[in-house]
């Protein structure tokens, strides 16, 4: 349960913030009832697990509750209408202070290993969101650390069109941040599929709640997604040598 509403992050759209929970941690606040909503949670959700199980650091990933009255008596009406309009469960991750962005220029490095594993699983989620212009990454206690998985799975807007972007090649992987160090994506591919199944993608749907995916429709829509990874896993071979190719035009 949030307990105070500390900060708004403004450098996204869906106006995150930094909010304190009863189990006294911090946490960057994802809101239902900002941008795309309960689909951007459930992407949050979804992509940001399968990416931990992976083996790439995630920061914790928790459900937070917005009580009606929280922020109520902010002076900022844009924020007490997004807390009015995100009552209920919310998205929070573990907040990581004196985190910095990930810049190659200024020094900071990635193993090829971490590199081909991230270009790997983005193109596996068709995660939009990891560009030069915002990397989504975060550099803290010398450790890479992957966040804001929203824009992920955008095939989900269209249920009914999921199937047929299961063996898509996912062309914007070439704007990946990372993709100039991925030199081993066959590889990290060998290794998500010694990782990933279809009990780990029904893992993983089973925390996402019910009321972001609609109460009545929730169970179909998470087998849904099941057969869609099942079956992007089986066919990887085609984004992963769209992958391949793009880093080495980078070359």
């Amino acid at each position: 349960m949030a307990t105070r509403y500390v900060l708004a992050l403004r450098e996204g759209g869906s106006l995150p913030a930094i909010v304190e929970a009863d189990d006294l941690g911090m946490y960057v606040t994802k809101f239902r009832g900002a941008g795309q909503g309960a689909l951007a949670l459930t992407a949050e959700i979804v992509a940001g697990e399968i990416g931990r199980a992976l083996g790439l650091s995630v920061p914790e990933i928790v459900l937070v509750e917005i009580d009606p009255a929280l922020g109520r008596n902010d002076p900022d009406a844009e924020i007490r209408h997004l807390l009015k309009a995100s009552t209920g469960t919310n998205v929070g991750l573990d907040y990581l202070p004196g985190s910095t962005d990930f810049n190659p220029a200024a020094g900071d490095a990635v193993s090829t290993e971490t590199a081909s594993m991230a270009v790997w699983f983005d193109a596996f989620v068709q995660n939009v969101d990891r560009t030069p212009r915002n990397p989504n990454l975060l550099m803290w206690h010398r450790q890479m650390r992957f966040i804001d998985h929203g824009a992920a799975m955008y095939f989900h807007h269209n249920y009914e069109t999921m199937p047929q972007k299961a063996q898509s090649p996912f062309a914007q992987i070439e704007h990946h941040v990372l993709l100039p160090f991925a030199s081993a994506i066959q590889e990290a591919g060998e290794r998500a599929h010694a990782v990933l199944n279809e009990d780990v993608f029904r893992g993983i749907l089973a925390l996402v709640p019910d009321s972001f995916l609609r109460e009545d429709e929730a169970t179909a829509k998470r087998e849904a997604y099941v057969r869609f990874f099942l079956e992007r896993l089986q066919h990887s071979s085609i984004f992963e040598e769209e992958a391949a190719h793009a880093h080495q035009r980078q070359l």
